[in-house]
């Protein structure tokens, strides 16, 4: 039960944080490798500001939510939306995508390192045990896990019942026949692309309450949240919070039973075995 319940705290967060790459991808077609430096951003945001102003995180990520979604924004008009309108075809945005937003990972953490330095940053907030079904937990990965629970049930439910929300998943599923409907197909990828910066910037200010971070940890994030959405399933929001669970609840597994130096090829063995005998994602439907 203590397995169960770190690995589920655990892979609330990691929701929230794929869920960010899967707006963009799943909608904008941007396969983001620069996800994981926008939530190492969002947590230097959330550690200075409560640093230097006593300011709980809590409070913060309604700062970060805004100044992450105008970044985004803009990086998505001024650099992607060059490449979206050249494209030729889906695979040609996808990977001209990939080879800009590398390209992209590289100035965040050059620009971290220049700003703050090459160490690791951690602070104390809400470090105290708290009780569930007799075993203890900390109080921040609690807080940060119900925190995620929320947004991700805001965001389900703004996607599933929002004329927004609702035009934003045609896109995703068929932008072609979405332009056919009068869905402004640029502008939505746009506040698609914002939002799930948006979302990742908050995960990571929700993640620096109890992991230590530093300029270069980005790619590790950006990684499991690769992961989660490929087996989710792109686009599939629910698939991407169940998945986000199942991997929080194996890394766990594997770093209370074997060694935590393994969670990661864990990840990777999971994620294989659903490319291969599942490609479509865990809630998909297999393509005839």
């Amino acid at each position: 039960m203590d397995i169960l319940i770190t690995g589920l705290l655990l892979g609330g967060t990691y929701a929230l944080i794929a869920m960010g790459l899967n707006l963009q991808y799943g909608v904008a077609r941007i396969m983001n490798l620069a996800n994981g430096e926008i939530l190492v951003a969002g947590g230097y945001f959330a550690f200075i500001a409560y640093s230097a102003a006593q300011l709980s995180p809590l409070l913060t990520i309604f700062l970060v939510a805004p100044l992450a979604f105008a970044l985004n924004w803009l990086i998505y008009r001024i650099m992607l939306q060059p490449l979206v309108n050249r494209a030729k075809s889906r695979g040609q945005l996808e990977t001209d995508s990939i080879l800009a937003t590398f390209g992209l990972s590289f100035i965040g953490v050059g620009l971290m390192l220049s700003f703050f330095g090459g160490d690791y940053f951690s602070y104390s907030f809400m470090a105290v045990p708290v009780e569930l079904l007799g075993n203890t937990y900390g109080a921040n990965r609690v807080v940060s896990f119900v925190m995620a629970v929320l947004i991700c049930g805001a965001l389900y439910i703004w996607l599933n019942r929002s004329r927004a929300g609702l035009s934003i998943r045609a896109i995703a599923t068929a932008p072609s026949s979405a332009r056919l409907v009068g869905i402004d197909v640029k502008h939505l990828s746009a506040l698609a692309f914002a939002l799930g910066g948006a979302v990742t910037a908050v995960g990571g200010a929700l993640i620096s309450t109890y992991l230590t971070l530093d300029a270069s940890t980005g790619v590790v994030f950006t990684l499991k949240a690769l992961i989660i959405v490929i087996m989710g399933g792109v686009g599939d929001v629910r698939g991407t919070i169940v998945a986000a669970l199942l991997l929080g609840i194996l890394e766990t597994v594997v770093a209370s039973l074997l060694d935590p130096g393994l969670t990661l090829a864990a990840a990777y063995v999971m994620f294989l075995g659903i490319l291969l005998f599942r490609p479509q994602g865990l809630f998909g439907k297999k393509t005839t």
